[in-house]
């Protein structure tokens, strides 16, 4: 199991896997898990006509048992994303910081942790311009990251700042300002959990602006409900009829996971609230499965 552990400074990583076991998410497809994930969307009438018009988008990652185990629908769809790309900005900004073209500020912490917990669009615009659109982008792009990949339908993307005034630079495959695809953000959060992200350091530092969601909406709205206790490192987005949340849940007992979702529908915001416990469905062991809730004797992770 993939824990982490809080301490004053920073986060550290423990890890059932390995170094030399760690392999890629993109090589930690379960043919099971996959079809089980595929079957259980295709049970919705209105998720299955959302999946085919390519209208919605699930990436999720088991990382309760020894090996990863990654599924996904239309994981290589990039759509409009809204604030969720926002994460583009954190990773880049890091990078930055960590190859010294960013002095780390208590502004610049400030700005990054409202950035991601209350998905303030006033810090997110500072923050791109401190680190640059163009940096933003060229991280993204850079083989050694891949979060935007052209062979694999691109990816995340911030092409505009979150305000009125400013260029735009749409991405290169679809003209989106702010787009993702749902298997980019897992590969964000996967190697975050990890540690492998930049470094230990800066994944840990990552996590921390990710940790203690202030928005209690979509899945977490969810957990909240079902699992209290769990801890959430988490970044959505909304505007008009595009809804995405994604999220690293990790709770008592089993609950171990990343849950990527995009919608493009005016239900939206239902959809991602039903979504995620459908979703533990397929992960939840067969002696905790009825109501899916932590029970009150479950002891939290250490």
């Amino acid at each position: 199991m993939l824990l982490l552990r809080t301490l004053p400074v920073l986060i550290l990583f423990a890890s059932a896997v390995s170094a030399d076991e760690w392999r890629p998410l993109y090589d930690r497809v379960e043919a099971q898990f996959q079809s089980a994930l595929e079957a259980r969307l295709n049970e919705n009438s209105e998720w299955r006509r959302l999946v085919r018009s390519k209208k919605m988008a699930i990436c999720v990652v088991d990382m309760a048992g020894d090996v990863p185990k990654f599924a996904r629908v239309n994981g290589n769809q990039m759509m409009y994303a809204a604030s969720l790309p926002k994460i583009a900005i954190l990773v880049s900004a890091y990078v930055s910081i960590d190859d010294g073209s960013l002095e780390e500020t208590e502004e610049v912490r400030k700005d990054l942790g409202d950035m991601i917990r209350v998905s303030s669009n006033a810090a997110a615009t500072r923050m791109i311009d401190r680190v640059g659109m163009k940096k933003i982008q060229a991280v993204m792009r850079d083989p050694k990251y891949g979060f935007y990949d052209e062979k694999r339908g691109g990816g995340l993307w911030v092409g505009k700042r979150y305000a009125k005034a400013g260029a735009r630079s749409g991405d290169p495959m679809f003209n989106i300002s702010h787009g993702a695809t749902a298997t980019q953000v897992c590969r964000v959060f996967y190697q975050l959990a990890t540690g492998k992200l930049i470094n230990e350091q800066r994944s840990a530092q990552m996590l921390a602006d990710l940790g203690d969601p202030r928005l209690h909406h979509k899945f977490v709205s969810q957990l909240d409900e079902r699992a209290p206790r769990a801890k959430l490192f988490r970044k959505s987005g909304t505007w008009r009829q595009w809804h995405s949340d994604a999220i690293m849940v990790q709770g008592v007992r089993w609950r171990d996971y990343i849950l990527v979702a995009l919608v493009e529908s005016e239900n939206g915001e239902r959809i991602l609230r039903d979504v995620l416990p459908a979703v533990e469905e397929l992960m939840v062991p067969p002696e905790y499965a009825e109501g899916g809730h932590d029970t009150p004797g479950s002891d939290p992770l250490p």
